[in-house]
């Protein structure tokens, strides 16, 4: 419903209004950055389209189809989403793992891909939309609504489509199904056929308010800790989610900077070996985790200089290493210092041996530290 939707007042209204006055139009993207809150919009206003008794700003959430819409198992509502492959190209559409969609959607609608990876038990492989989707996609929508209102396709990711998957849906898009409408949550709309995007109204949603994040935040975490992961979320729920719940790393992650820019100053190689292979040890997720504490702390060391207290968000510990380490990161080597944490954190998003993921940003810190 949109009582789930965390801010995004604006967006909540005009779709509402589009709803209530019949301008619905046959097929909407969502684009936005991850956890802006595209997929908790794109399903309630699903909800909202096919709710037997919609009132002027949410679903009733009593009709039988609000009841069976709370268990994501309407007929009228389909999902289409990346997967990992199953068996064969012929056999890997959705519909294999529903069942984990559907407890994906009860648990919350804020998520990225790699919890879905993660759901899905998919190690390194890659998630894709295969072309068999674009032929299940036909089907369902060809069949009539089973409550005799609107069908409602979600396809969350199109962006992961392969090509001939993309070109039938295209097909799709240019004669829709009557009373059939698309919705479409893309992550990376410039990656979508262009074709298929100029069939769309296209909704940008921007990062979630501060306010609207904190008053959220507080009712599960320390009103300080919600502030700070509100800060530095970028807009993003999950993001800020993700940050506290790696909180208890936070002391652990604070050691393993320390040790590291201990090492690259005094330029011991050997141990600085042996920190990356510590760090390769500790799992994809937590790495990842690591790289952005990392450029939190680097941010906040650059600021720490300018002597304003009030810009600086950092724990007593790191405020104390701050007083001697900050004036190694300056308007010389800030900027490469945030790309190389940013480089090492694509590379291991793409499965890049860690140890020399690490080992690499380790070196090059010797020299940046310098500057």
């Amino acid at each position: 419903m949109f009582s789930q939707v965390i801010g995004q007042t604006d967006i909540k209204m005009r779709l509402i209004s589009e709803a209530r006055t019949g301008r619905i139009p046959h097929a909407v993207l969502f684009s936005g950055t991850p956890g802006c809150g595209k997929l908790a919009l794109a399903v309630s206003y699903a909800r909202y389209l096919l709710c037997q008794q919609p009132d002027e700003y949410d679903a009733c959430g009593k009709c039988p189809s609000c009841k069976i819409l709370a268990q994501y198992a309407h007929p009228d509502l389909h999902f289409t989403f990346p997967i990992i492959r199953y068996k064969n190209a012929e056999s890997s559409v959705s519909d294999v793992y529903l069942d984990y969609w559907r407890q994906r959607l009860q648990t919350g609608l804020y998520f990225d891909l790699d919890d879905w990876l993660t759901d899905m038990k998919a190690g390194n492989q890659q998630a894709l939309i295969y072309s068999a989707e674009a032929g299940l996609i036909q089907r369902k929508l060809s069949l009539k609504s089973s409550l005799g209102g609107r069908k409602i396709m979600i396809i969350w990711m199109p962006e992961k489509m392969n090509a001939e998957c993309a070109n039938k849906i295209l097909k799709l898009l240019e004669e829709p199904p009557e009373q059939t409408h698309f919705l479409m949550v893309s992550d990376e709309p410039e990656k979508i056929l262009p074709t298929i995007i100029s069939r769309t109204q296209q909704i940008e949603i921007k990062g979630i308010e501060y306010s609207c994040m904190v008053e959220v935040l507080s009712k599960i975490y320390p009103e300080e800790q919600a502030k700070a992961a509100a800060r530095n979320s970028g807009g993003s729920y999950t993001t800020a989610l993700k940050s506290l719940d790696a909180s208890q790393d936070n002391q652990l992650f604070f050691d393993l900077f320390v040790m590291l820019m201990r090492l690259s100053y005094q330029k011991k190689i050997k141990e600085m070996r042996k920190w990356s292979e510590q760090i390769a040890s500790m799992g994809r997720e937590r790495q990842k985790n690591f790289l952005t504490y990392c450029q939190r702390l680097i941010r906040e060391n650059f600021m720490y200089n300018f002597r304003h207290p009030e810009l600086n968000y950092m724990t007593t510990s790191e405020t104390d290493f701050a007083k001697k380490f900050a004036r190694f990161v300056n308007e010389r080597n800030v900027i490469k210092i945030m790309e190389e944490l940013s480089n090492a954190q694509r590379d291991i998003e793409q499965n890049v041996n860690p140890k020399m993921v690490f080992f690499d940003f380790a070196l090059k810190m010797i020299v940046l530290l310098l500057q």
